[in-house]
């Protein structure tokens, strides 16, 4: 019977955790980065140390999205209208995930630096060599990619809603094929900041969500890198 007890233990919290990266959008996100953070952590060779921090910093973000879905669930079952309690609350839960992610980031930030930095400069001066007509190998492969994601979810059409948003693809990777052909802060920065406003523009007239505009920016910039750099002289 306790054994019995104690499997049903583990079964609900498994229950809670799938019920949120189900129902949650930042869950999936913290998901998807805890993901990739630890793929990295196997590739850049990183101490014992630095794993147990990188794996800590993680445990905290999932552990405190976990604990705010709770209290968002538990005042939206016992309150049915506003109350600037209840607002605290949330607001108060929602912050205290927002200062784990922020520690993630700082831990992450020191952790990779030094690994990432020999590897970045290395491919941005490869792809500063590179014939101009990569540019459009680049934006029809972004395309190309887009179109089929979009069919493998079958939402939207191929030129507006679902997932992933072609503006935001197509935006992010005009602004890093800029930044890969540039050596001029501005022009990068000013280039990625019209790349943000495209995305923002997507999700404020409500065609896209804010998740698919995200994946829509990561997939144009790492198709676009990858296109750079496999024909790259």
């Amino acid at each position: 019977m306790r054994v019995r007890k104690l499997v049903d233990s583990f079964n609900y919290a498994i229950n809670g955790i799938t019920h949120s990266v189900r129902t949650q959008r930042n869950m999936k996100i913290h998901f998807a980065v805890a993901l990739m953070v630890l793929t990295a952590c196997f590739v850049y060779d990183v101490k014992k140390t630095e794993f147990l921090i990188i794996a800590v910093s993680v445990t905290m973000v999932i552990a405190s999205e976990l604990f705010n879905t709770a209290i968002e669930s538990a005042i939206d079952l016992s309150t049915n209208y506003y109350h600037p309690l209840a607002k605290i609350a949330k607001n108060a839960a929602a912050g205290a995930v927002l200062v784990t992610a922020i520690n993630a980031i700082l831990v992450g930030y020191i952790v990779f630096w030094d690994k990432l930095t020999n590897a970045t400069y290395r491919i941005i001066g490869q792809v500063k060599e590179a014939e101009p007509y990569i540019i459009f190998i680049a934006f029809v492969m972004v395309c190309i990619v887009t179109i089929i994601v979009k069919a493998f979810f079958g939402e939207g059409t191929p030129l507006k809603g679902g997932m992933p948003s072609g503006h935001s693809a197509l935006s992010f990777s005009l602004a890093t094929t800029i930044s890969l052909i540039t050596e001029e802060p501005i022009c990068i920065m000013l280039s990625y900041l019209m790349a943000i406003i495209t995305a923002q523009s997507r999700v404020d007239s409500e065609v896209h969500s804010v998740w698919e505009v995200v994946v829509g920016a990561i997939l144009g910039t790492l198709l676009t890198i990858v296109v750079f750099k496999i024909f790259s002289r």
